[in-house]
């Protein structure tokens, strides 16, 4: 019965090979379909904060003039967009629309004492236009908020008194001034209106009336300001985000989300699922960044955050900062014009790139009917091939953990699709690298394993205090102080070579069947907006260099019993100890590494940029400076000396790496095709330099080693 079993199972660990390879295929149409999504969008836009302009003209000492030099410098350098905010009594006053007061300012205003017990608010509009315009929106929102006012005015300018203190209406937010949006539309600017979820309860019909007017000045897209969603707060009661969606669709409107949040602002998700995903993904450029950074590096940030990220719009922020070296007040401004304006420029530089300036568009995102069942395929796949790797340190039950992560998956599909989807994705991620570094180390000990024999005498241990030498054939012999004499029939140096070369290689496409996995489960239009993330990378980085190690320790040679009751057996060192601290220390600045907020060396980043400007897409300096070249070079060694396999452990990385760059869904499938690609080959040649100068370093070590012996002896 057993025999039959393990029959069955050997037979099955075939057939699992095989599903893993059609899911494999199946995988390819939907990375296809993936990368023709992402060539639908490829305009950018450049929004200005308006903000953050009439802040900067509110300390000249003509505002009006300066606000309009501004507004035709940025029309000259390539700002196609305006970022305008619900207004605030506040920002009315800072755009000249109107002044406002306390009591005590108002009495001191008119000559006349403070009205005892009274803290209104007082308002004077700056001319008719402003009377006409502002003030029923003024009238609106105050209204909304239930306050109590009525008409004033002083010195022949009209307005309003506000029974409620200027701390409290200033607060209230009032609906888009429509004399800026007169100005931007005049000075050619298109607009990118900012929503907030301030104004309570959520007011359907005025919203509806905002969006109308919004989309008669030719606004096509909103960017909320703080963190959450029009119509978060209301959700529950109202179900305030699928009218806000609604009407979103009924004017053609989509939204902007903005990379890098800590925390992605509250209801997007929903917002962007009923919008059909009319969403782009938006790049901010803090004030300080504006002030500090050189205009090539914001360039370079620009340029890659459009070819890897999928950012279509640049938002950017400027502010006032007082100087003590310059005794003067000086802002950003005349920093983001040369970075924008010019050959170098940010425009131009990203134009070249395949990148025009325009108004920025969603990705267009196809649904084809193939879709879901090659989706379906491609889960057993990953199943599969998790299983297979589960039978690698759990022999025997390769077909009851296959059956079970089917029946799992499908549950898991019923109750929550996206975490079905991730977790496939990340098994199958970690699974691919460990089989493939599992092979290659099975392939080491079974070249080197029986390759000795000794001459003479009783078993004995392979040290050896005695004289060594190796032919040119390859075959090492080593004579013990003793008098017994071991001969290791090696390989030669072309065949350690060139085994070496088909093992990384191969090795490297064992890993890389990862990919289609995680581009085939994890291709919905959420993940290349970073909408839903990848989850799982830290475990991704770590757990096929801690399954490799455990299956070199425990599972070549003896049983793995055996090998484990001898390694709990093992008397603790202070070198052990001492090299559990380091491997612990490496291994948090390794995971400190990864992911997109990955700590840098100070040299790292001109290092970056250089690979940048000469390859057009930058591989991973892990990969091909460190990880692959010690890879190919351990491959060599470990076929004469087994020990340097822990140069094989430490080199995974690469490997892992290669799979991690797929799993970042917001870089668009051809770069990381490119890098992953590019890292090999690179990583390959500097391997092979490596290799040489070993074999130059073991020629000279065994010309003049004997002298020196001699020497030290005779001394």
């Amino acid at each position: 019965m057993l025999q039959r079993w393990q029959h069955w199972n050997r037979k099955a660990r075939l057939w699992l090979w095989i599903i893993t390879l059609i899911g494999v295929i199946a995988a390819l149409p939907l990375g296809i379909n993936r990368m023709t999504m992402e060539s639908t969008s490829k305009q950018v836009e450049y929004v200005f904060d308006y903000r953050d302009l009439v802040e900067i003209a509110e300390i000249q000492a003509r505002p009006k003039a300066f606000l309009e030099e501004q507004l035709k410098n940025m029309k000259y350098v390539g700002i196609t967009t305006m970022s305008l905010y619900e207004s605030s009594l506040r920002e009315l006053q800072q755009a000249g629309r109107l002044t406002y007061y306390s009591s005590k300012d108002a009495a001191l205003l008119q000559s006349q004492l403070e009205p005892v017990g009274q803290n209104f608010t007082y308002i004077l509009f700056t001319g008719e236009r402003e009377e006409a315009e502002i003030g029923p929106l003024l009238r609106e929102a105050f209204d909304r908020a239930g306050a109590v006012y009525r008409p004033w005015s002083f010195g022949g300018r009209n307005g309003m008194v506000i029974e409620r203190p200027v701390q409290d209406s200033v607060l209230k937010p009032i609906s888009f001034d429509p004399i800026t949006m007169d100005t931007l539309r005049d000075a050619g600017f298109h607009i990118l209106a900012r929503f907030t979820d301030r104004v309570l309860p959520y007011d359907e019909e005025e919203v509806d009336k905002q969006l109308a007017k919004l989309k008669s000045y030719g606004v096509t897209r909103i960017l909320f300001d703080g963190d959450k969603v029009k119509g978060f707060t209301d959700q529950q009661e109202s179900r305030s985000i699928n009218s806000f969606a609604s009407l979103l669709n009924k004017y053609g409107m989509g939204v902007a989300t903005i990379e890098n949040l800590k925390k992605p602002q509250q209801g997007i998700n929903k917002l962007a699922f009923i919008t059909n995903y009319n969403v782009v993904r938006l790049y901010s450029l803090s004030p300080d960044d504006a002030m500090g950074m050189t205009p090539e590096a914001i360039a370079d940030r620009f340029l890659l955050a459009a070819k890897d990220r999928n950012i279509r719009m640049f938002f950017l922020n400027s502010s006032a900062q007082s100087s003590l070296e310059k005794s003067a007040v000086v802002n950003s401004l005349d920093n983001l014009y040369i970075t924008m304006k010019g050959e170098e420029g940010v425009v131009q530089k990203l134009a070249d790139a395949g990148f025009p300036s325009s108004i920025a568009e969603p990705f267009k995102v196809e649904h084809p009917s193939y879709a879901k069942p090659l989706k379906a395929v491609v889960a057993a796949g990953a199943v599969a091939l998790i299983a297979l790797l589960i039978n690698t340190f759990l022999p025997g039950l390769l077909i009851p953990v296959f059956l079970l992560g089917l029946v799992g998956s499908a549950g898991l599909y019923v109750l929550k699709g996206p975490l079905m989807e991730q977790s496939l994705a990340l098994g199958a991620g970690i699974a691919a690298p460990t089989l493939a570094l599992v092979w290659v180390m099975n392939r080491i000990y079974s070249r080197t394993e029986g390759n000795q024999r000794y001459v003479g005498g009783p078993d004995w241990p392979l040290r050896f205090s005695g004289r060594q030498g190796t032919g040119a054939d390859g075959v090492t012999t080593a004579s013990h102080s003793n008098g017994l004499k071991w001969i290791f029939e090696g390989l030669t140096v072309g065949r350690r070579f060139g085994l070496a070369i088909v093992w990384f290689i191969v090795t490297a496409l064992m890993s890389l069947m990862a990919v289609p996995f995680v581009f085939g489960l994890l291709n919905n239009i959420t993940y290349s907006l970073v909408l839903e993330q990848f989850r799982g990378v830290s475990l991704l980085h770590l757990a096929p260099i801690g399954l490799t190690a455990i299956y070199v320790l425990l599972y070549t040679g003896e049983a793995p019993i055996r090998r484990l009751r001898k390694l709990l057996s093992t008397p603790i060192t202070v070198l052990m100890v001492v090299a559990g601290v380091a491997i612990a220390a490496a291994g948090l600045y390794y995971l400190s590494r990864t992911g997109n907020a990955g700590t840098t060396l100070p040299f790292e980043k001109p290092f970056r940029a250089f690979l940048e400007t000469t390859f057009g897409v930058r591989p991973r300096n892990k990969e091909f400076l460190l990880a692959h070249p010690l890879f190919l070079a351990g491959l060599f060694l470990a076929l004469r000396y087994r020990a340097a396999w822990v140069l094989i452990i430490v080199a995974s990385i690469g490997q892992l790496s290669m799979v991690d760059t797929f799993a970042h869904i917001h870089t668009p499938l051809y770069i990381s095709i490119i890098r992953v690609f590019l890292g090999l080959g690179l990583g390959a040649i500097f391997g092979i330099i490596l290799i040489g100068v070993w074999q130059l370093l073991e020629g000279a070590w065994r010309k003049w080693s004997p002298a020196w012996k001699n020497k030290i002896s005779e001394s």
